[in-house]
């Protein structure tokens, strides 16, 4: 129990950051969920077993409209595409987790990458159990902040028009964040690109898709060129 309560305490100090912004965001998640006649369990429930912030806010659409699971699955493994790279980088961090392993690899979001990835649990603190209740924390704050939002939006009734627009919000921050921090800005030009070219195309509801497999061929076939760019 030592073993644990000490991983848990040096953990959280590294997720309050995390517990603030997925506490607004799931809040704001909820409350949209809610809106489309979705409740506290069900929203709760989905946060639990899917975790997967922006798919959630892509795929809200998809809950009222004409079930097209063909649809569905390629947008959220389109918008999701990401963690494929930040299991890769993981490999060997994850390596010898044994029973924590299948967790840490469904948990695995933006906000876990950045945290363990950029820190190391000190001497005397077991990286297992660390590197699990940094994940677990981030879950149960995601979890909380949407049951919360529905539970808002059940109790409080307001216009929720516009409220949408936080996942839009939420690409814009973390494009101009890896925007500001990434000298090579070649991938982010040819995703600006590819976006505008598919939006004119196929129209504002269809572009996405679209945009997203041109975004990943692009870059596929420079892939080679691009990577020999200073910073990239």
């Amino acid at each position: 129990m030592r073993e644990k309560s000490t991983a848990l305490k040096t953990a959280f100090p590294h997720t309050i950051p995390v517990l603030t912004g997925f506490t607004f965001l799931g809040i704001a998640y909820g409350i949209l969920m809610n809106s489309k006649g979705y409740g506290v369990g069900w929203t709760a429930l989905i946060s639990l077993l899917a975790f997967a912030g922006s798919a959630q806010y892509a795929t809200i659409g998809f809950l009222t409209t004409v079930f097209n699971p063909i649809a569905a699955l390629l947008l959220t493994l389109i918008v999701n595409a990401r963690h494929i790279f930040y299991g890769i980088s993981f490999l060997d961090k994850y390596k010898d987790t044994g029973k924590f392993k299948p967790y840490l690899i469904f948990g695995l979001c933006d906000e876990t990458f950045a945290i363990v990835g950029s820190s190391d649990p000190p001497e005397g603190v077991d990286r297992n159990w660390y590197y699990f209740f940094i994940t677990l924390l981030n879950h149960i704050y995601w979890v909380l902040g949407s049951a919360l939002g529905a539970l808002l939006g059940y109790m409080v009734s307001f216009n929720t028009k516009g409220l949408d627009f936080v996942l839009t919000a939420l690409f814009v921050v973390i494009f101009l964040g890896q925007w500001k921090t990434s000298k090579n800005h070649a991938s982010a030009v040819i995703g600006v690109i590819c976006s505008v070219v598919c939006l004119g195309i196929f129209g504002p509801n269809d572009f996405i898709i679209p945009s997203m497999v041109a975004i990943l061929a692009v870059l596929t076939i420079f892939r080679n060129k691009l990577s020999k760019e200073p910073g990239s």
